[in-house]
């Protein structure tokens, strides 16, 4: 998801020196931020993620809003 294409909301907190937002939106839809991703030797194994969840750099997971 390109950065300059998405729209973000309120700010919630950071994770790792960047912004956490608790809804991001593209042309592909709303998504909510759900968690921080689990870092296994500096990978995030994409097992983790649920069906439609996006993973954005440093390790966050968006959910899609229904």
């Amino acid at each position: 998801m390109a950065q300059s294409q998405t729209q973000r909301s309120s700010l919630v907190g950071s994770y790792l020196g960047q912004p956490i937002y608790q809804t991001i939106e593209s042309g592909s839809g709303t998504y909510i931020f759900d968690r921080i991703a689990e870092s296994i030797d500096g990978e995030f194994p994409l097992q983790q993620l649920g069906k439609d969840e996006l993973l954005i750099r440093p390790g966050l997971i968006y959910r899609p809003k229904r």
